[in-house]
């Protein structure tokens, strides 16, 4: 096995654990906990395997994981206007589970990280007021 294989290997085990632990936890920070080792091993994969594959879906994690926290603190700080719901978090594993089927698979991953990035999205203002108008669909 070449060390690109093993790299991708490794790659999609680990998104698949991340997954199914967002599915069991209970909680919001949980499942955000959690959902930081996405970008946590893709980041870990460039390092040692690099493909632009791997670094769009950094990209894209890093990203999600930051404006779900953004959302999350809003939340404890007493912002409601937009909340965390179920909903949101079953598209990032959905995604989740579509990315390492991709990456598995060694198709495009473009569909996985718009799956996940416009869940994240849909926690921000302007992605709630797009929801709400019926022009975000999750």
């Amino acid at each position: 096995m070449s060390k690109d294989d093993f790299f991708r290997k490794e790659l999609v085990v680990e998104l698949r654990r991340i997954e199914l632990m967002m599915k069991k936890a209970e909680t919001v920070e949980k499942k955000l906990y959690y959902f930081s080792a996405a970008y946590g091993i893709t980041s870990r994969t460039l390092r040692y395997s690099f493909a632009e594959d791997y670094l769009l879906a950094d990209f894209v994690l890093n990203t999600s994981y930051n404006g779900l926290m953004e959302r999350f603190k809003r939340l404890r700080s007493g912002d409601t206007t937009v909340e965390l719901e179920p909903v949101h978090f079953e598209r990032i594993q959905e995604g989740l589970k579509m990315l390492a089927d991709a990456f598995e698979s060694e198709t495009s991953v473009l569909v996985p990280l718009e799956r996940i990035l416009t869940a994240m999205y849909a926690t921000t203002g302007p992605g709630n007021y797009l929801r709400e108008k019926g022009l975000l669909n999750l």
